[in-house]
């Protein structure tokens, strides 16, 4: 049998990492100019986002409808309401998700996509404002638009000036600084952010409030303070917790004992184990109101190096114990 040839030598493969520099400087190039055709054009474009009462539908084919995907993404995950719609299957009934009260976001580098001017009319007769992204500003799709954004590029990064790649990423960046213009001025905020992604860890970190994590009933070991320190070591061990509360009279907060506090204490005197739980309890613990952010419980944890942080209410009663260990579970460290 014949070996196997290798197919080392069927490539070429000099100044393969010379290609990949230069198609960076390429389509960053690309991409600077876009800041140079900023302009009145723009800020219209941003101006119809955020007049639209329904969707952006956004849409585009091959290459343009890939990056119009991204982009319909990032307008619905920043604040603008957005659906992508494959002109292809709009001229075979999809166009009944475009409504008079949406903005058509139409993609095509050369403006005269055979599928986009297929759907243009019904675009027109609905009457719905059109903004076109497109490296040519003189085409069909760009003649028919509310407003047009230029995308050229001098060149494609594709070594044989074919592939759309600089012309991607241009249609590409253009469209996320559309989404973020809309974004700010809505003023749209990091918890409107976390509300839209409920479970990411932006969301995690800005939607879960100690309440959600913190330990309560039989998790959370309570004492008297006119108990023994034995009764606090009985309270964590049964609770399986890292720390106790020590409450008064009325049931305030007054104390917390930490397993750290209770094996220091009794290594340094076994006779402690019998004595008062106050002899051995901070007297004056950090603490925390349950409506607060568990990001803020992380902070505080972390600047005072604690495992274990009583939660309180408005009268200084525990109400739960919130562990860093429930923090790394819930993916807020």
């Amino acid at each position: 049998m014949k070996p196997l040839e290798s197919t080392a030598n069927l490539f070429d493969i000099d100044g393969i990492c010379d290609l990949a520099r230069e198609v960076f400087q390429i389509e960053a190039e690309a991409i600077r100019q876009l800041a140079e055709r900023v302009g009145a054009e723009f800020e219209r474009a941003v101006q119809i986002l955020l007049k639209c009462k329904g969707h952006v539908v956004v849409t585009g084919m091959g290459k343009s409808g890939a990056i119009g995907r991204k982009i319909a993404a990032t307008l619905s995950s920043t604040g603008t309401p957005a659906l992508f719609l494959h002109p292809a299957e709009g001229v075979h009934g999809d166009l009944g998700a475009i409504t008079p009260n949406d903005v058509v976001l139409a993609l095509s580098y050369s403006g005269e996509t055979d599928e986009l001017l297929a759907i243009l009319p019904a675009i027109k007769r609905l009457g719905v404002p059109l903004i076109v992204l497109t490296g040519n500003i003189n085409s069909t799709l760009a003649k028919a638009a509310d407003v047009v954004l230029d995308v050229s590029v001098k060149r494609e990064a594709c070594p044989l000036n074919l592939a759309p790649t600089a012309s991607a990423a241009a249609m590409l960046a253009m469209g996320d600084a559309l989404a973020l213009a809309a974004m700010k001025a809505r003023r749209f905020t990091p918890e409107d952010f976390a509300r839209l992604h409920p479970a990411g860890t932006l969301g995690r970190r800005l939607l879960l409030k100690v309440k959600d994590l913190m330990r309560t009933g039989e998790r959370m070991a309570c004492v008297h303070y006119s108990e023994p320190t034995k009764a606090a070591f009985a309270a964590i061990t049964k609770a399986r917790a890292g720390a106790c509360v020590v409450v008064d009279d009325e049931g305030k907060l007054c104390g917390i004992v930490t397993d750290g506090d209770l094996r220091r204490a009794l290594l340094r005197d076994v006779n402690l184990f019998h004595a008062p739980v106050t002899e051995v309890m901070t007297k004056t613990p950090k603490v925390i109101h349950p409506e607060a952010l568990a990001t803020e419980a992380l902070r505080l944890m972390q600047t005072h190096q604690i495992d274990d942080l009583p939660v309180v209410d408005e009268d200084g009663r525990p109400i739960g114990m919130l562990d860093v260990q429930d923090l790394l579970q819930a993916g807020i460290v």
